[in-house]
Formats: C-alpha cells, structure tokens, sequence
C-alpha cells in the first residue's frame, strides 16, 4: 500500500483546513516545497496537492508551485481541486504531475470525465467525498442524488481505475479512519482505492493494508505528529 503525504494549497502556502472550513485555516508553511522535501527525505514516493483556491474558483491559482514541486522533486505528484476542464487537465499533466483528481465534475459532467479518461487513462482518478451516505460536491456544501453505490458504478462503467474515497466526517478528526466503509467499497468495486480522512495511527495504515487497499492519504497527522512517515513507510515496506 502507497502512503501519500497531502498538502493543500492556498495563496501559495500549505495549509490545513478544519472540516473543510475555509474560514479556519491553519498555515503550515508558506513555502510548500520546503515541506514536499522532508516527504521526500522520509523516504516518500507520492504526493497528494490540493488546489483549494482551485476548488472554489475552477482557476489553477497554485499552478506555478505545482510546477516548481515537480521540477525540484521526484515523487508521483498526483493534484486535485476543481478540475472542470479538458484544458485544466493538460495543463497540470504538462506542469508534472502524474495523475490529476475530478472531484465536483465527475458527479456533475460525466460526459467530462468520460472523454478526460478516454483521453488520458489512468492519468485521470476521481476524488469522492462521501457525507452521509452520498456524495459531496463544490466544497462539500452539497450532496449528489446518486448513493455511493450507484456512484462507484458509474465510474468503473466510464473506465474510471482509481478513486480517492475521503469520509468527510473523519478528515481531519485524527479519529481514526472509516474502515469499515473502505471494507465494503474494496469487496464491491475493482478499483485502485486510496483511503483519505482520518488516518491518525499505525494501526489505522495496518488495518487498511489489511484489505489490501492501492493506497492511503496522510494529511493532519503528519502535522501534529501523530504519525512519523519514516516509520510509517518503513511499516508499509514489511
């Protein structure tokens, strides 16, 4: 199983948000490549970007240092963050990154996130943030009609091979992570599943290893220093 230390960007900076919030936003640092390289240090191999400018607004706001992560690094940089267009697509694959994330569009424009996968394969995963049983879409403050289930069909149906399943209510709780949810999913859909929010302990990473899930995010708890990375890797490693 893949670790993938998450930043999420804004203004140029790594922050945190809480529960989505953008009015409680923690800055991390305000220069995010200063902490991509203690990823890469640790021995990590992928990296998780959030555009959250992006996702309000549908603009590459943080492109530049999306592309200056990518040219200073060597890690697999996967970006998320309001991605609604063909165009945004190349461009973030031509700035570096190795796998681009559509979240509100893949509910909202399956005709998008066909011709996006049709076009760029595995390039292309979905972000699903899931909130009571549904899907939550343009910053988690709606829910799709569709259940997680009828959801997840869809997307094997358009081609779709890689999902990023967050449990809104878990991310970043430090609460531990929705095992149960990502049971069911990995038992039901063959798809490279990534478990996101939540992800506080070893035990957490041990119990989704377990189901063999492709991979994990860790976002707030490599902050606090809930979990080490180094250690974490070298867990996933035995």
């Amino acid at each position: 199983m893949i670790l993938l230390p998450a930043i999420d960007l804004f203004g140029g900076q790594a922050v945190r948000l809480y529960q989505g919030d953008y009015n409680q936003m923690t800055v991390y640092d305000p220069d995010p490549l200063h902490t991509v390289r203690q990823f890469e240090r640790a021995g990590a191999t992928h990296l998780h970007l959030v555009d959250l400018e992006g996702a309000k607004t549908g603009r590459t706001t943080n492109l530049p240092v999306i592309q200056r992560i990518a040219a200073q690094t060597n890690l697999l940089i996967e970006v998320g963050g309001g991605i609604r267009t063909m165009d945004t697509v190349r461009r973030y694959l031509e700035a570096g990154a190795s796998r681009v994330i559509l979240g509100t569009a893949a509910v909202t424009d399956p005709a998008f996130t066909a011709q996006a996968v049709a076009q760029y394969g595995e390039k292309i995963a979905v972000g699903a943030d899931l909130k009571d049983g549904k899907v939550a879409i343009k910053g988690w403050l709606e829910t799709a009609q569709d259940s997680v289930e009828d959801f997840f069909t869809k997307l094997c149906k358009l081609g779709v091979s890689t999902v990023i399943c967050t449990d809104v209510s878990k991310d970043g709780m430090l609460s531990g992570t929705n095992v149960d949810l990502y049971r069911q999913l990995s038992q039901k859909f063959s798809l490279d599943l990534i478990a996101s929010g939540g992800v506080s302990s070893q035990e957490d990473l041990a119990r989704l290893k377990e189901l063999g899930l492709y991979g994990a995010i860790l976002g707030k708890a490599l902050y606090t220093g809930a979990l080490d990375l180094k250690a974490a890797l070298k867990e996933m490693e035995g």
